[in-house]
Formats: C-alpha cells, sequence, structure tokens
C-alpha cells in the first residue's frame, strides 16, 4: 500500500503476479464439453443460423495473411444484430469463463483478432455495420462497430461532411477504436482519440455503460471513452460509436518532390511543422519504395529516389501559399523539381503512388512475404532514426522499403523475406526488434497506429516503465476478473 501524497488515501498497484495464483486469469483453452454446451446456449439467444463452428468460418477469424502473430483460432463465431445480443452472449462467455474475441474488419497487422486460448469471436462486420443516427446540425454521427470508414464517407460526402481518419482499405471503425489508429491525415487532423465523442460498451459481466453524452466536450468525472479507446477489446466489448466530423474541403491539391537522399527528405519534416504549415498529409518514399512503385505503375513517370508526397486542402488562396512555403523549404534541402497537380485528375494520379504502396513493395522481391514495422518518434529525431533505419536496410541479407506518415514522426519499414527459408524469417525478426528497441530509446512509440496486439505487448514495460504498466494491469483486472476479454493481447505476459 502506498499513500497518495497530502491527499489521506491509499491506493494499491495489482501486478500480474498478484492474481497469477489465483482463479483470476484463466490461461487454459476451454473444455470441448465447455464449448458445446456454450454453442448451445448461444444458439438459444441468437438465430441459430448466426452462430457457426466451420471451419473456414473459424479460421478467417483466427489468421491473417498480414500478420505473423497468428496464435489460434476461436471455437465458435457469432454475428450478432445489436447491443442487446451482445450482452446476452458476454454472459454466456463470462457464466463459461470462455474468452471473448472482437472482430471487425480484419485488417490486423499485430495479430489482434488471434484466439491463443480458442473462444468466442463476436464478428461485426455482416449484422452490425450500420449508421445508427446522423446528425447534421451537430456534425456527428453514431455507428455501429462494422461500419467501414470508406463506406461512412460515400455516404457523407452527399451532405458535404467526412471523417478525416483514413487508416488502410478495409478498416472498420470498431478496429479502429480498438486500435487507436491513425492515418495519412493525422498531420492534421489527428488520430482516432479526437474523433470519438462517446462509446457504448459492454463490460465483462454483461453491464452496458455509455461512456459520454453527445458534446463536442465534457469535463465530467473521468475520460472512460478515451480508457477503452486503444484498450483493442481487453476491456469491453465496444458496440456503438458517436463520431466527430468535419467539413469537406473547398479544394484539394497534391505536390510531389523528390530528394537526393532519404537524410535530405526527412530533414524538410521538422522544419515544415515548425514553420506552421497546415498540410493535410506528408508521405515519404524512400529510394526503394519508388522502385517497387515503378515497377507496378510505370506509366506514373516518377524517379526513383526519396520522394516526399504533400497534400493540401483549403481555399485555392490558402493552398497556394502552403505550397509556396513548402516548395521554399523542399528546395533548401536539395529538393528537385516540385510536381504540382493541376486538376482532379492529375492529382489522384500523383497521389496514386502513396496508395499502391503496401502491395507494390512485393514486387521487389520473388515470393516475398511482407513484414510491416510500425513506429513514431518525436519530429527532432525522425530523420535519425529514418537514416539509420535506411542503414540497416542496406547492410541486411533482406530486401526493405520505408514508407511513413512523417508528419506526425510515424514511419513502417517494408520488410521482404522468404518463408521458407528460415534465416531471412529470423532476420526480418531482428531488424524489426532494432527499430522498436531503437524508437523507444529516442523517446518514441513502438506503435503509432497498429496497436500492441502480440507482437508489441513485450516491449511495452521496456517504453512505459513497471509502474505504468502493473498500472494497466490494474485497470485490466478491475473491468475482466476472469480474463475472458481478448486474453494475450496489449499487456506483457509476464
Amino acid at each position: 500500500m502506498a499513500a497518495l501524497a497530502g491527499a489521506g488515501l491509499e491506493y494499491m498497484i495489482i501486478h500480474p503476479s498478484t492474481v497469477k495464483d489465483s482463479n483470476k486469469l484463466d490461461k487454459k483453452k476451454p473444455s470441448q464439453t465447455t464449448i458445446q454446451q456454450a454453442f448451445h446456449r448461444l444458439q438459444q439467444v441468437l438465430p441459430p443460423e448466426h452462430v457457426t463452428v466451420d471451419e473456414e468460418i473459424l479460421q478467417n477469424h483466427g489468421y491473417s495473411s498480414n500478420s505473423y502473430h497468428n496464435e489460434g483460432s476461436p471455437n465458435i463465431v457469432v454475428f450478432p444484430r445489436n447491443t442487446e445480443e451482445v450482452v446476452e452472449l458476454v454472459k454466456i462467455a463470462n457464466e463459461f469463463s470462455i474468452p471473448i474475441i472482437p472482430f471487425s474488419g480484419g485488417t490486423s497487422l499485430e495479430g489482434h483478432f488471434a484466439a491463443p486460448l480458442g473462444g468466442i469471436s463476436i464478428s461485426f462486420r455482416e449484422h452490425m455495420d450500420d449508421i445508427i443516427a446522423l446528425h447534421l446540425e451537430d456534425m456527428d454521427v453514431v455507428v455501429k462497430p462494422g461500419v467501414g470508414f470508406e463506406d461512412l464517407n460515400k455516404v457523407l460526402r452527399e451532405y458535404g461532411l467526412f471523417f478525416p481518419v483514413d487508416p488502410g482499405p478495409g478498416a472498420c471503425i470498431g478496429g479502429m477504436v480498438g486500435t487507436s489508429c491513425s492515418g495519412t491525415n493525422a498531420v492534421r487532423y489527428g488520430t482516432m482519440k479526437e474523433w470519438v465523442i462517446n462509446l457504448t460498451v459492454v463490460t465483462a459481466d454483461g453491464k452496458v455503460i455509455k461512456t459520454r453524452q453527445r458534446p463536442r466536450k465534457s469535463s465530467a468525472g473521468y475520460d472512460l471513452t478515451r480508457l477503452f479507446i486503444g484498450s483493442e477489446g481487453t476491456l469491453g466489448i465496444v458496440t456503438e460509436i458517436t463520431l466527430k466530423l468535419a467539413v469537406l474541403p473547398e479544394k484539394e491539391a497534391v505536390a510531389v518532390c523528390n530528394f537526393p537522399t532519404i537524410r535530405d527528405a526527412a530533414d524538410v519534416v521538422p522544419e515544415l511543422v515548425r514553420a506552421g504549415v497546415q498540410i493535410n498529409a506528408v508521405e515519404l518514399l524512400d529510394d526503394e519504395m519508388m522502385r517497387a512503385v515503378m515497377m507496378s505503375s510505370p506509366q506514373l513517370g516518377h524517379a526513383i529516389k526519396p520522394t516526399l508526397f504533400f497534400k493540401f486542402s483549403g481555399s485555392q488562396a490558402q493552398i497556394d501559399h502552403e505550397i509556396k512555403v513548402v516548395s521554399e523549404i523542399t528546395r533548401q534541402h536539395k529538393g528537385g523539381p516540385f510536381k504540382y497537380a493541376k486538376d482532379e485528375s492529375e492529382r489522384k494520379e500523383l497521389w496514386e503512388a502513396r496508395k499502391i504502396c503496401l502491395w507494390s513493395a512485393s514486387l521487389l522481391k520473388q515470393n516475398a512475404s511482407v513484414w510491416t514495422t510500425d513506429v513514431v518518434v518525436p519530429l527532432s529525431r525522425l530523420p535519425d532514426i529514418i537514416d539509420e533505419t535506411k542503414k540497416d536496410l542496406k547492410e541486411s541479407m533482406i530486401e526493405g522499403a520505408i514508407v511513413g506518415h512523417v508528419g506526425d514522426g510515424n514511419f513502417h519499414a517494408f520488410l521482404l523475406f522468404d518463408e521458407t527459408k528460415p534465416e531471412e524469417y529470423e532476420e526480418a525478426k531482428r531488424l524489426n526488434k532494432k527499430l522498436l528497441e531503437r524508437a523507444i530509446g529516442m523517446e518514441g512509440s513502438v506503435s503509432g497506429e497498429h496497436g500492441c496486439g502480440i507482437g508489441k505487448k513485450g516491449y511495452l514495460r521496456s517504453e512505459l516503465g513497471d509502474t505504468t504498466v502493473d498500472m494497466m494491469a490494474t485497470i485490466k483486472y478491475a473491468l475482466d476478473p476472469k480474463g475472458i476479454m481478448n486474453p494475450g493481447k496489449v499487456l506483457p505476459d509476464d
């Protein structure tokens, strides 16, 4: 017990070791008998066709070709239609102490929906993918977790509005909340945390809470909304989300500039931010990434050099001013010709190179698998970490390329290796580990937008310290004493 200074109160940090020997966290897989009993109970509270043990469906809800942290598939997949049905199935899972794993878009890279202990996968994409309410005057929208952000923006565009957070294609709002994601627009619009007003959450014992009312700000009580954002389903199951919306900008523009070295390109970014330029996006592609892009789409006509892609929005006068400032800064850092899209067609063509990065990267190596890393550092350290990572890739036995949302210090290295060659897989793991440790050493984070899942949880103590992680464990075991909420994710195994 430790006293809070001057408060006369006491609090307790529950270290995971204090619950390890109790019944609070059962790390055994449920027995087949338990699964059968739960299956029949679930068919009583959901339409029978919304409860399945089909092997292909189980596989699709536990394994991902995007991830190298596939540690098992669920025993049952359920397809609820509303919060009330989620409450009933959570109560059954709690009664039988069966793990629950939320699933929406399935685009996870860090094993978020893997089921190492088996359990029940709650799939939202099929029947919880609708918009509940659109409040045009308040510029907010209430959605269910299976709504895709691209689908949402297609609807909103008709009203001159949009939801600015833009991760990879296929992502759904539920997973975006779970991982606290961001995307290319983060440098101007921020991350998921800035755009969620409130959440409806089903807790581990089947209770329903709403974290806030609907105003855009509140200082009433603890901020439970942000407690659940980024929790990856380990604290509760999110069933409804209220999002802030933004007005579509009057105009958008894209510009591209290449550089002799990746250090020259990276040095531009901190200076841009200090200049106060309100850019939508600043994306960096290194020479290898540009090589892959040109292999897949040679008609784009880009140079095989490190390249910065800029996205601007606002009035024409505002865009013209920002382009002038940016072009001057890039010129001071040896930037080449500043290509500026003059119309919608050219804008789409210039930005195409950024959109096709991930699948283009595999062209750099025959039969390549791609390990996608994700780190973020303070802007002042961005040139250093990118430069050092580039040197590691040049010296490695495997290929790699760099792409990043560098406007907020976040970037990814795509590590290309042959899965049939153990030495190449081990090299990819080594490079990933070195990058994560380097980011921590620069006061950065091991995850800028992909979350911890299984892949990053082992680095949490190094990044945040024991007392911080122990406080997280205290919260976890207070809200989920049986450990049934997406076990094995976020918190380190120790």
